[in-house]
């Protein structure tokens, strides 16, 4: 079920906050870090991103896939998970609001990740207003309608009695069941993308329909683009990547000046 949120300053729509409009700070937009500690170079990106680029933000927006896996909440007592989190809460610190998503590697982010991180929880998917725009926002998954297989599995993941059975599990079975799926994702990127793994026109329009929106932004493919479709303009998040091949990252930023796809400082 699409829902929808009003952001707390003028930018998002919110009358009454008595800011011009090229006064308001920017939104800033990102997905797919998967954050690890064997990606340090990628984790240094992501550091300089909270630390320096989001610091004149209003708002950070992740949608999804923020780590390479989450296994449940106790995985907040690991050194790297706790930095990061750490390093999250410094926004709320600084009045910038942060808003997480969740992913298909990161869907069981609970309460307590929220409140370590400072963010706030976003469903999926959800409709905001952002300097006049009405925006839908996704991590992706959904959208790619011709994956059958996949669909049939995100559907039972996300079913709560079934997450409580394998949060049940002890955490050294649960992380070795996530590092044995990585592994096989991994290998996975060596073939050809398939058609089928990418987001389907029937889905994106669907997503148009139901929010009443003008504008999708999703991340989950890894295929960065701006997209003028039927129903509106869709912008596509890249990936974060700089320990292993080509550099890739970046983010959207949403501000009085209109929608920019942003290259890493």
């Amino acid at each position: 079920m699409l829902q929808e949120k009003a952001l707390r300053h003028a930018a998002a729509g919110v009358p009454g906050e008595g800011k011009r409009p090229h006064a308001a700070r920017p939104f800033l937009f990102v997905s797919d870090l998967h954050l690890s500690d064997a990606i340090p170079h990628t984790v240094a990106a992501f550091e300089r991103f909270i630390r320096v680029t989001a610091d004149q933000a209003d708002s950070v927006f992740i949608l999804g896939d923020l780590f390479e896996y989450w296994i449940g909440d106790d995985m907040l007592a690991d050194p790297f998970i706790a930095r990061m989190t750490a390093l999250m809460h410094t926004l709320s610190e600084r009045g910038i609001a942060l808003y997480v998503m969740h992913g298909n590697r990161d869907f069981l982010m609970g309460k307590r990740f929220m409140k370590a991180a400072g963010a706030i929880w976003l469903p999926d998917p959800i409709a905001i207003t952002a300097f006049g725009t009405r925006i839908a926002l996704a991590h992706g998954d959904a959208l790619c309608t011709d994956d059958r297989g996949y669909q049939i599995f995100r559907t039972f993941a996300r079913n709560r009695l079934a997450q409580l059975l394998f949060l049940a599990w002890p955490l050294r079975w649960r992380r070795a069941l996530a590092e044995n799926m990585r592994r096989k994702s991994e290998a996975g990127r060596e073939r050809p993308a398939l058609p089928r793994y990418d987001v389907t026109a029937r889905g994106v329009a669907a997503l148009f329909r139901r929010s009443r929106a003008t504008t999708i932004v999703h991340g989950h493919t890894h295929r960065p683009a701006r997209h003028q479709e039927p129903g509106g303009v869709r912008w596509v998040l890249p990936d974060w990547e700089l320990d292993h091949g080509k550099p890739r990252g970046g983010y959207l930023r949403v501000d009085a000046e209109g929608f920019r796809m942003m290259p890493l400082d």
